[in-house]
């Protein structure tokens, strides 16, 4: 059963973060809930946008996270992660960052060297995975996760592929391994697909729309910055392009736990988040220069 549409917006008006990323907030900013696309708390949605060559870092400095995942998938342009785990990496297009901040971490994002110096056009997505109670401070960890490594599922007349990030697509296993059930899917889509991405029905589920026209489940066609959000009540949706198109696809099993968020910790309870604050300026978080 085909899952029905249960509204269709756009993102927040743009804000920068730090002085290297312009993005616009899908959730839970531009909606009405914190907890509806759980286990997916935060997207933030980088449109194509060119940057002139400087030899000025830019980006976000050193910053703390505690409680959850940061996943960063890259279309255009290239980011340099460093952390006080000790990892670092470079992500380049097609390829994904996921950062497990666990149970606390320090973190910076920079234009990567040769990309700010160059110039160019930078395409980017940032999610926030939230972490169930039992994992919340769990050791951070980091999987680069290079285009060659991300499974690729094609679909048939070569109308296009799926990219499994996270979860799964039929017979195709995703690339990162989570905490959660969370089937996070890049659809890059010729023009004529047709699409069928099934989804237990109590999982929260949405779908970006990053270029391109499509319709889903029979709707009118939506365009560049729409997002749609679903009912849990059905078990698939349908993606038909008219166009050329990028769509990403996120549907998760819920965390049903209380929720907590205050800057960069998600929590379940404000003495946690108060804890969060004490053990970072106590330094409990590790070093990291800038």
């Amino acid at each position: 059963m085909r899952r029905s549409i249960e509204k269709v917006f756009k993102g927040m008006p743009e804000h920068w973060v730090g002085d290297g990323f312009h993005v616009s907030n899908y959730f839970p900013a531009a909606t009405d809930f914190e907890k509806r696309m759980s286990p997916f708390f935060l997207l933030d949605y980088h449109k194509p946008m060119r940057y002139a060559p400087t030899t000025r870092r830019r980006g976000v400095g050193t910053h703390p996270h505690r409680g959850f995942e940061t996943v960063t998938i890259a279309y255009q342009g290239a980011v340099a992660h460093r952390d006080s785990a000790g990892h670092g990496g470079v992500i380049r297009p097609d390829e994904v960052q996921w950062m497990t901040a666990g149970g606390g971490i320090l973190h910076n994002e920079y234009h990567e060297d040769a990309f700010g110096k160059a110039g160019g056009v930078m395409h980017m997505m940032q999610l926030w995975v939230n972490l169930p109670r039992r994992h919340k401070l769990t050791a951070p960890k980091y999987q680069g996760l290079e285009k060659a490594v991300i499974p690729e599922a094609a679909l048939a007349d070569g109308k296009g592929l799926v990219r499994v990030i996270s979860g799964a697509y039929e017979q195709t296993r995703g690339a990162a391994s989570t905490f959660t059930a969370a089937h996070m899917l890049d659809l890059r889509l010729k023009a004529g697909a047709d699409v069928r991405l099934p989804t237990p029905k109590d999982y929260n589920t949405a779908l970006l729309v990053l270029q391109g026209r499509v319709t889903v489940n029979g709707s009118p066609a939506l365009t560049e910055g729409e997002c749609v959000l679903f009912k849990n009540d059905g078990d698939e949706v349908r993606v038909a392009s008219s166009t050329d198109a990028i769509v990403l696809f996120l549907s998760g099993e819920p965390i049903e736990e209380p929720l907590v968020h205050y800057g960069p910790f998600v929590m379940n309870s404000r003495d946690e988040i108060n804890q969060a604050i004490e053990d970072f300026n106590a330094g409990k978080f590790g070093r990291l220069d800038d």
